[in-house]
C-alpha cells in the first residue's frame, strides 16, 4: 500500500457565472487541483490541492480576484 497523499481544501463563493471559467483556468494548469461545485445557484465551490501549491493557488486566486475573472 502507499503513502496517503494530504490534500488542502479552499471553500470559495464567487459569481456563479464564472464557474465554467474557474474551472477551465484550473484544468490549464494540469494537476495543480480539482474544482468541485458544491451549490451552483450561490457559486459555492470547493477547491482541493496539494499543500505544497498552496502559494500558487493563491497567487492565481488573487490576480484572477483583482482583474474581477470570479465576479
Amino acid at each position: 500500500m502507499g503513502a496517503t497523499r494530504q490534500t488542502a481544501e479552499l471553500h470559495l463563493r464567487i459569481n456563479r457565472s464564472r464557474i465554467h471559467f474557474l474551472k477551465f483556468i484550473l484544468e490549464a494548469y494540469d494537476g495543480l487541483a480539482i474544482l468541485s461545485v458544491v451549490e451552483p445557484r450561490h457559486g459555492l465551490v470547493l477547491i482541493r490541492f496539494a499543500p505544497e501549491s498552496r502559494r500558487e493557488i493563491t497567487d492565481l486566486l488573487t490576480s484572477l480576484a483583482v482583474d474581477g475573472s470570479l465576479k
